[in-house]
């Protein structure tokens, strides 16, 4: 059962609680008829890990969004990546729903960009929004965890979740990350925040 000191986002906690983390909000990005968005200062050794949360997520056209890494500052986007994708998803309508792993959308030892969403629709009201969790990124020892939960609404008038989670395969700090639609742009809030 989980204690008031074991949940550490979001809320604010009286500094008598052990163990509870706090999170700093460092970096806000408001995207408009975005290519990419990048974060390319504050992912060092000052925090364990950094949250980054997607708000409202909206593409101009049918698109999937995508992260990926870099360990030069932002020059190259390009870090191996080892990665699980599930996802469920059900329609407005109770026509259709499932649960399942995704086998198009994980990868192994690749530097292509890690697939977040099923895929933003183009309806006014489409979007999604989610969280992606990055540990450890200065560690020069160890290779770098990355979790993300994320909920969008699709052209197939449903919602889709999906867990991406997975690692990045190298002992080099990681000190930027880049989000980017695999087609056209998109719009929406981009926050970053380190936990302590």
């Amino acid at each position: 059962m989980a204690t008031y000191a074991s949940i550490k986002y979001d809320m604010d906690l009286a500094s008598t609680a052990t163990g509870a983390g706090s999170m700093t909000l460092l970096s806000t990005v408001t995207a408009s008829s975005s290519s990419t968005v990048s974060f390319t200062s504050g992912i060092d050794s000052t925090y364990d890990q950094y949250v980054f949360k997607l708000i409202n997520i909206h593409g101009s056209e049918q698109q999937i969004f995508k992260f990926n890494f870099s360990v030069d500052g932002g020059s190259n986007y390009n870090v191996s990546k080892t990665s699980t994708y599930w996802s469920v998803y059900n329609f407005e309508d109770g026509s259709a729903s499932s649960f399942g792993y995704n086998t198009s959308a994980d990868l192994a030892n690749s530097t292509a960009g890690k697939n977040i969403s099923r895929g933003i629709g183009l309806e006014n009201d489409d979007n999604g929004s989610g969280i992606l969790h990055l540990y450890n990124p200065a560690s020069t020892t160890f290779v770098k965890h990355f979790m993300v939960s994320y909920n969008e609404l699709n052209n197939t008038a449903g919602i889709n979740v999906t867990f991406p989670a997975g690692y990045a395969n190298t002992t080099s700090a990681i000190n930027a990350i880049r989000f980017e639609p695999s087609a056209g742009t998109f719009d929406g809030i981009i926050k970053m925040y380190g936990v302590s």
